[in-house]
């Protein structure tokens, strides 16, 4: 039997809700048949947004939501997304798919999505080939409550009151396909938009987050750092989960053999490595202010599914995305201290989703019940874990344990545990040991399969959560996981 501790003495600090966030760019299937189906649509929708998916979106409490890219956020033009949806201009998605981008869905729509499921706003800005006035009018327009030009424009197209957007991202990738710039190049641009995205409301600061490195560039946030870490909010982080590392054979979200299902969840906990060491370079240069690391894209990337639009990046979602899911949760749960924000790419139909749609049907993925299980977490204190494992694949750092860890104490007292079984045949009895409260009653929940085990509209609830037994002990409760499973405990003091 291993043994799981739970120490509620110490914390690393505030679980904060926006590491539960996601991404919704343009692209494929995720807004167009995704999120928004159009106000005269067939499909059950609110003001042309799915019905379906915003209930469901709302039941895993997604606290934030990054749009519209993503690549698609540096050729994206933001005027042309308000007004008469008839008078909209029409552009061409060059960068998934070559497909024709009619703006129906712009900034009111978007705005409205996150009214609808109440998460807050996190919109990336356009550097790679917008201006500094772009950007800023932009700002203006969603946020500025007085006279003003753009805010009049806002109040013509039918919004009298400003949202109040907290979250702005300034460009996105710039290294890549936001611009292909330098380190150094971008460290100057970034200063430079960051000085014209203004506050309209001192009871409205908003939050610049920089485009960050791609993995483990070092370089490229140590040099944006130094020449604008103090303009800036936070630094952003990209890192996918790929079991192969070439970009052209990723290999298959459905077919894979043992030893992809393991050198999957290897590169999952390269994550840690990565996040450690960019935060203490940005703790090296963030001087008396806390600059705050956001990994808004993250998840698993396999090749498209066959028969599909290459551009449209669809790919199914298995158990096996579900322990990445439950290992990278735990570890941002684990490094709240440093991590502000994390956005799993991405919501609907792309990468890795949580739902998949293919008209007027919905499924819900194995990574979306992770979400429902680990929601207690937001906003909760996180609580030191540690684990008692054995290694399952590889050695030394790049090792595999057989079991992963969390655990957070809510203000009522009551303490989440979320562990991950990520053996693929053993099931694993685990003896958790609470040090600084006592258990008066515990009750778990499991998700469990094969690791190619799926979800489909014609199986939607293949992988869904069930109960799980749990037995109080003196020092704690004690369980049993199944094999390949990720569970959820709840422990009342």
């Amino acid at each position: 039997m291993a043994h799981l501790f739970v120490n509620a003495n110490r914390s690393a600090g505030r679980i904060d809700p926006n590491i539960y966030g996601h991404f919704s760019e343009h692209l494929g299937r995720c807004i167009y048949g995704g999120l928004f189906a159009g106000e005269g649509s067939e499909i059950p929708n609110v003001n042309g947004m799915r019905t379906d998916v915003v209930e469901a979106l709302k039941n895993i409490a997604v606290p934030v939501l990054r749009w519209p890219g993503g690549c698609f956020a540096d050729t994206y033009h933001w005027r042309d997304g308000i007004g008469e949806k008839a008078q909209r201009k029409t552009i061409v998605n060059t960068n998934w798919g070559g497909v024709t981008e009619d703006n129906s869905f712009g900034t009111h729509e978007f705005m409205e999505f996150c009214r609808q499921i109440g998460c807050e706003a996190y919109i990336s800005g356009n550097v790679g080939s917008g201006t500094v006035q772009e950007f800023s009018d932009w700002v203006e327009y969603c946020n500025m409550g007085g006279v003003s030009p753009m805010a009049q424009l806002r109040r013509e197209n039918g919004r009298e009151e400003p949202w109040n957007v907290k979250y702005w991202g300034i460009g996105n990738e710039a290294w890549g396909c936001g611009g292909n710039m330098r380190a150094e190049y971008y460290g100057d641009l970034c200063r430079q938009y960051a000085t014209y995205l203004r506050n309209y409301s001192p009871d409205h600061t908003i939050y610049k987050i920089a485009s960050g490195a791609n993995v483990a560039d070092y370089h490229w946030t140590k040099t944006e750092m130094e020449r604008a870490g103090h303009v800036i909010d936070a630094v952003s982080l990209h890192y996918y989960t790929l079991p192969h590392e070439d970009w052209q054979h990723k290999g298959s979200a459905l077919n894979f053999d043992r030893s992809e299902f393991y050198v999957t969840l290897q590169k999952t906990f390269r994550m840690e490595e990565l996040i450690e060491n960019h935060s203490r370079i940005i703790r090296q240069y963030q001087g008396k202010r806390k600059v705050g690391l956001v990994i808004d894209e993250w998840g698993t990337w396999y090749d498209v599914e066959p028969g599909t639009n290459p551009g449209f990046l669809y790919q199914q979602n298995t158990m096996r995305d579900a322990l990445v899911a439950a290992v990278n949760l735990n570890l941002f749960n684990d490094h709240c201290d440093v991590v502000a924000m994390a956005n799993i790419a991405q919501t609907v139909n792309v990468l890795q989703a949580v739902v998949l749609t293919e008209g007027a049907r919905m499924a819900l993925t194995p990574t979306y019940h992770v979400f429902e299980m680990y929601k207690g977490h937001q906003g909760a204190k996180q609580l030191e874990t540690y684990a008692e494992t054995s290694v399952i694949y590889g050695e030394g750092d790049t090792c595999v344990p057989d079991l992963h860890v969390s655990a957070s104490e809510a203000a009522d007292g009551r303490i989440l545990v979320t562990v991950a079984n990520l053996c693929d045949t053993e099931a694993k009895p685990v003896d958790v040991l609470l040090s600084g409260v006592r258990a008066n009653k515990v009750t778990g929940r499991v998700l469990t399969g094969r690791p190619a085990d799926y979800n489909d509209f014609d199986a939607p609830a293949r992988v869904a959560p069930k109960s799980l037994k749990a037995a109080l002990t003196d020092t704690g409760f004690s369980a049993v996981l199944p094999a390949c499973s990720v569970a959820a405990f709840t422990v009342e003091p």
